[in-house]
């Protein structure tokens, strides 16, 4: 099957490009206090939201690809789902198959690992995010890694916990610690082994950067897992409490990193002859280490000493650069996008974003690919992020991103544009009110500069989203109100804003609306019959 695309017989595409904006976090949730988009001052969204070509998109679960519906989305399945036109069983749930099948630890990867422990009479470290919050991890995988090593007969084992408190509340550590603890604690005692955390620290400063954006990160990790480098202490918890104590403020994301020690001596450094594991499922944050691990022309920082280890990642972080070379689960085979569609067509795009982005609206739009379908026919564009914890600038990148988009709309070069404004999402995490309601007035702000240059170009705007996020600022619990810094359940909004709109089409009755129905509708807006395979456009033509 090729790719070719049919031209559509009642509709011809505007004289102007089209352009789809995606406001990243910015979920379709109920008006009360915590939500910071009906709390904003939105008058472009407002209209927007009542516009008769406007629809709600469903975001999460079964959706975009996760178990179940009770599963919050997020931006990689998300664009994976936005630029592929059709669902794909994601990170999460395969692993959860290959888990319940047993079929994980059937693989020749996991038999090295374990072999190579065995062989040596070494240890095998688990490093990964600890919550059950099913966006890079779920600690239940690792509880049956820890579980499988034992039957293997792997007599030391070490865990180096990442602390959410991003995508599970802001001060849960001790709640996955504690659980953690007991499995390591029962283990031990019954099968006689010496399974323990040896490190750890909150995911925004130890070893969980992404889109090499700041390398001190993922050195803070290295040094607490590799070389035992960092502040003492006799357990996590102790340490856990010990931040806690000495800023109150303080949340699990942001906790220092910490090293736990017996006897003043780290418990867990990594040494030759050892096997690791990356149990996140989830690529974007796991790519820095895994490349500290692999490569041999790592520039970095300094390593100081890099371990002779068999290392592997729970699944394959970056298809195309092979890294990790060795990886348990089989991600999803995601061809036929949108853009490879389009670029078969010879149509000419750009995609933009601030660095915290600009994977998503590449690698993770073009199905898990690096780099350009067709660099004749695109061009992609990254304005570099502040360093910068995001509530102290909520504005982030966003006027920079518009003013270059509308450089690429003016030239006349492209037929069709993506842009991805992380405000809503990225500061939304930060748990902060005033500034995720900023942070949304901003994002207006910068739609309504688009909406006018698409309006003189005679084109066309899509305004969507990923997932939500800043929507849902705080739940009340017990008569409490509780900070909420995870993605919401919520759907997203989803308007198509056409200046010569003349009732050539309307939004299609489905039973079912989801990102994946995006890519056939921005075909249709092209020009183009959607194919076979892709899921139903969101319009249907009068």
């Amino acid at each position: 099957m090729g790719l070719q695309l049919q031209q559509l017989k009642n509709f011809s595409p505007r004289k102007g490009p089209l352009l789809l904006i995606i406001m990243d976090g910015i979920g379709f949730g109920k008006p009360y206090e915590g939500n910071a988009v009906y709390k904003a001052k939105t008058p472009t969204l407002d209209t927007l939201f009542q516009a008769k070509l406007f629809t709600t998109l469903q975001a999460h679960g079964t959706a975009v690809g996760l178990p179940s519906d009770d599963d919050m989305g997020n931006s990689e399945v998300g664009h994976n789902a936005l630029g592929a036109g059709r669902v794909f069983a994601q990170g999460a749930k395969r692993v959860n198959q290959a888990i319940a099948d047993g079929s994980i630890f059937t693989t020749q990867i996991w038999k090295e690992l374990v072999g190579n422990v065995l062989k040596n009479n070494a240890t095998i470290h688990f490093i990964g995010l600890l919550s059950d919050g099913n966006v890079h991890s779920h600690i239940e995988h690792l509880i049956a890694l820890l579980h499988q090593s034992v039957r293997e007969g792997i007599t030391k084992a070490r865990v180096h916990a990442l602390l959410d408190g991003r995508d599970v509340p802001e001060k849960s550590a001790l709640t996955y610690i504690d659980r953690i603890e007991k499995v390591l604690a029962e283990l031990s005692q019954s099968y006689g082994v010496d399974y323990c955390i040896a490190s750890g620290g909150g995911r925004m400063v130890t070893t969980m950067d992404r889109y090499f954006a700041d390398w001190s990160i993922v050195k803070r990790g290295w040094d607490a897992h590799v070389l035992g480098k960092g502040r003492l202490f006799t357990s996590a918890r102790e340490a856990v409490e010990t931040y806690y104590a000495e800023n109150p403020k303080i949340t699990d994301q942001y906790l220092p990193s910490f090293v736990i020690a017996r006897n003043g001596v780290p418990c867990g450094t990594i040494e030759d002859g050892d096997s690791v594991v990356f149990y996140n499922f989830r690529g974007d944050r796991a790519i820095e280490l895994t490349m500290a691990f692999e490569l041999d022309n790592f520039t970095g920082f300094d390593r100081e000493r890099r371990p002779k280890v068999v290392y592997a990642g729970m699944m394959q972080y970056d298809g195309d650069l092979l890294l990790p070379t060795k990886f348990l689960v089989q991600p999803p085979a995601i061809d036929r996008t949108v853009s490879e569609y389009l670029c078969a067509a010879g149509v000419r795009s750009f995609a933009i974003s601030e660095t915290q982005k600009y994977g998503h609206v590449t690698y993770f739009w073009n199905g898990n690919r690096s780099g350009y379908i067709d660099e004749s026919l695109e061009t992609y564009v990254e304005i570099p992020s502040d360093k910068i914890q995001f509530d102290k600038a909520p504005k982030m990148k966003a006027y920079e991103i518009t003013e270059k988009t509308i450089e690429l709309l003016r030239s006349g070069k492209y037929q069709w544009g993506r842009l991805n404004f992380a405000n809503g999402d990225m500061v939304g995490h930060t748990g902060v009110m005033e500034a995720a309601i900023e942070a949304v007035e901003t994002v207006d702000a910068c739609v309504a500069r688009l909406l006018e240059e698409v309006k003189k170009l005679k084109g066309i705007a899509i305004v969507t989203a990923d997932h939500g996020n800043a929507d849902e600022m705080f739940i009340e619990k017990n008569g409490k109100r509780e900070v909420k810094t995870s993605h919401t359940l919520n759907p997203v909004p989803f308007t198509i804003v056409d200046y010569q709109y003349n009732n050539e089409y309307r939004i299609r009755a489905l039973d079912k609306r989801g990102l994946s129905n995006v890519a056939a509708t921005l075909l249709n807006l092209l020009g183009f019959e959607k194919p076979e395979e892709y899921d139903p456009s969101l319009i249907e033509f009068m």
